[in-house]
């Protein structure tokens, strides 16, 4: 009987490789800045720069979120394991898009006023969602560090895993926020749930788990 061989993909990375996509990850990234500041002093936002200002940031941080979630399946198919050292850089970009896309909205859509801040995301459930998950990617970001990670332990992974929802979370607040063009915000939620497919194995023993834990108290 004749023996069957089976070819597996295998991405052998270095530090130094690792160090170089770093590098690319930050030069891809300040393009895009300098492109929003440019369309923003140029007029090339359109009649309403403002929505403008809004639609970029708010689709980068996306983009940059669906990203961060691809390092991990491709680094599984490649066998890559150094590929997952870029994924806390795109996180940090992620929010860092997210950042500016709530300062424009709190800042030229509403000039500082914090108290209609609080009763839009309240009254608007579109906010409410984008609130949620800017929260979430805050938390993210804030405890990403490696000294933090030793810090908080197994509850870091268990915090780390909101990015789920997140993924979930922002295409439904781009769904929500646009007026017609549904097609584009609607691809975009087919992405994500086919990401979070991906997972679909670990995200279900984790629900198993905490359901579990929940019946023995």
């Amino acid at each position: 009987m004749p023996s069957q061989m089976t070819t597996q993909w295998r991405l052998k990375m270095t530090p130094r490789q690792v160090f170089w996509l770093k590098v690319l990850i930050h030069g891809v990234s300040l393009i895009f800045i300098a492109q929003l500041v440019y369309l923003t002093l140029t007029g090339g936002l359109g009649a309403d720069p403002i929505q403008g200002i809004s639609h970029f940031t708010g689709k980068a941080a996306l983009n940059t979120l669906l990203l961060t979630l691809c390092v991990s399946p491709i680094a599984k198919l490649l066998k890559a394991g150094m590929l997952v050292r870029v994924r806390r850089l795109l996180g940090l970009y992620c929010f860092f898009w997210a950042v500016l896309h709530l300062t424009g909205y709190v800042v030229l859509d509403l000039n500082f006023n914090w108290s209609l801040v609080l009763d839009e995301i309240i009254s608007r459930p579109y906010l409410t969602i984008g609130a949620v998950s800017w929260v979430i990617l805050f938390a993210l970001a804030v405890t990403s560090t490696q000294s933090i990670q030793r810090r908080m332990g197994k509850h870091w992974q268990k915090l780390h895993n909101w990015v789920y929802l997140a993924t979930l979370l922002v295409p439904i607040h781009y769904i929500w926020s646009v007026k017609s063009g549904l097609i584009e915000p609607m691809i975009y939620l087919s992405i994500s749930i086919g990401l979070l497919a991906f997972r679909y194995k670990a995200l279900t023993k984790g629900l198993t788990a905490r359901f579990n834990l929940v019946r023995v108290k």
